[in-house]
């Protein structure tokens, strides 16, 4: 597996990472046995990345991540993130968010636990708090680093303000937004060129569309309940068939490439930036197997063009969310 440095912070991680969400949430149940089994092979393969959050769960992934990687201590970086309100059952969405310095500092403790680290690699405010200024949780992560608990700080899905407010208190290492051929919001408003002067790294997620782009989804395919693509506005029949020229295009280039529609999907992210490194979610080793082989795969300038010009012709359909 080849590797990548997330922006100018020195972090050195796999070109790909991977996103561990859906090993205890969003989708249908795992074995954790066979969880813990995938992610031993995952580092066996090269990776060395790995994705988790506190809200994810709640707690259990950290406590799956933590559990699977303990072996491997010194040997991967593990990032986790801060910054839902906590109810009855702990951190949630719909409870709302709570990035407080005083909250932050409680969630570090327990996610130190949960991941069986005495650091945390990366640790990421989840979404911007509009009730805590972006300098305020800047400095809490700022005093977390010198306190020897966290040692890089990260973002998810901030506008380019927020990421210049909270950098210039603490640096930020990389910023985590989803992006992908079929969502490039952030090369519209100024998130990518703000990432790029700065020298933060950008960790996208659903690199593949939530498996869109992967070609194997078609208005047929139905989701189980516990699937977070079933409330997924792309998803809807009508949007996966709208939706089909942009797989048709994956495909064309992938005949042309000995490649499937993944890789090539991986590899256009892989091709924008060397600062990029995508976290494809994953729970079976022949779909991690596919993904790694993404970073082999040499897009041209041409290939990039042809892509760039047939996107342009496509209005996507359906909202993200």
């Amino acid at each position: 597996m080849q590797k990548r440095k997330l922006g100018n912070s020195g972090l050195e991680v796999s070109a790909l990472g991977l996103g561990c969400m859906r090993m205890s949430f969003g989708d249908k149940p795992a074995d954790k046995q066979e969880m813990i089994d995938f992610l031993h092979k995952s580092v066996e393969r090269g990776v060395t990345f790995f994705d988790t959050a506190e809200v994810y769960g709640p707690f259990t992934n950290e406590e799956l991540v933590g559990e699977a990687l303990e072996p491997f201590k010194g040997q991967v970086v593990i990032a986790t993130k801060f910054g839902w309100k906590h109810g009855e059952n702990g951190p949630h969405p719909t409870v709302g968010m709570d990035s407080r310095p005083e909250q932050i500092k409680r969630v570090v403790e327990a996610s130190l636990k949960r991941l069986r680290v005495e650091v945390i690699d990366l640790f990421y405010q989840h979404r911007p708090d509009p009730n805590v200024p972006m300098e305020d949780v800047a400095g809490a992560v700022k005093d977390l680093i010198q306190q020897g608990k966290v040692k890089h700080f990260g973002l998810s899905e901030s506008n380019a303000e927020q990421i210049r407010a909270a950098h210039a208190v603490q640096p930020v290492t990389a910023l985590q937004s989803e992006y992908s051929i079929w969502w490039r919001e952030i090369e519209e408003n100024s998130v990518l060129s703000t990432c790029e002067e700065l020298g933060i790294g950008l960790v996208p997620f659903s690199p593949l569309g939530r498996g869109y782009l992967t070609g194997k989804v078609d208005e047929n395919t139905t989701f189980d309940k516990t699937d977070i693509r079933s409330r997924n506005p792309r998803f809807t029949q009508d949007a996966i068939k709208a939706n089909r020229g942009v797989v048709e295009l994956l495909e064309r280039i992938a005949k042309q490439k000995n490649a499937t529609p993944a890789q090539i999907a991986l590899a256009w992210l892989l091709a924008q930036k060397p600062w990029i490194v995508p976290i494809p979610g994953s729970r079976k080793l022949e779909r991690l197997d596919e993904n790694n082989s993404a970073v082999n795969i040499q897009l041209t300038a041409e290939d990039l063009s042809e892509i760039k010009n047939a996107m342009s012709q496509i209005a996507v359909v359906g909202d993200r969310y």
